[in-house]
């Protein structure tokens, strides 16, 4: 089981690179004017989605159900904290979604946003990150 709990982290930190720099693609994205970064910004922004962080989240996702239904269900039911990781996990996952759906609105030209509304987005999986750590690290609850 250890080596599961080894690969989802492994997993889980290369879905977090992607939530962390998809955003920050978006910021200059929306900064962008001329055609030849707007091209390059949309290549970026599908390879970093589709080929890294997607492949990150399914597999860390993949991982964690494991290790659930294999030693969580029994070693921690009742425990609070394992509740509020998987809600948090949760909402990660409708973060991820939301960012395909922004990769899609860029691939389109249909970006409605600004890069300072790309700068607070891109705050929201650091908040995350922090929380899951202390919920699976210090059990506080």
């Amino acid at each position: 089981m250890l080596w599961v709990k080894a690969f989802h982290v492994i997993f889980m930190v290369t879905w977090f690179a992607g939530l962390f720099y998809l955003p920050r693609l978006f910021v200059y994205h929306a900064m962008s004017d001329d055609e030849t970064s707007i091209e390059r910004f949309k290549i970026m922004e599908r390879k970093l989605f589709y080929g890294i962080m997607t492949p990150g989240g399914i597999i860390t996702l993949v991982l964690g159900l494991w290790m659930y239904f294999d030693y969580a269900m029994q070693a921690y039911s009742g425990f609070f904290w394992l509740d509020i990781k998987l809600l948090l996990a949760a909402i990660l996952i409708g973060y991820h979604i939301v960012c395909w759906k922004l990769v899609k609105d860029f691939k389109n030209d249909q970006n409605r946003h600004s890069h300072v509304w790309y700068r607070w987005f891109n705050e929201f999986p650091v908040i995350l990150l922090i929380l899951i750590i202390i919920l699976v690290i210090v059990k506080p609850i």
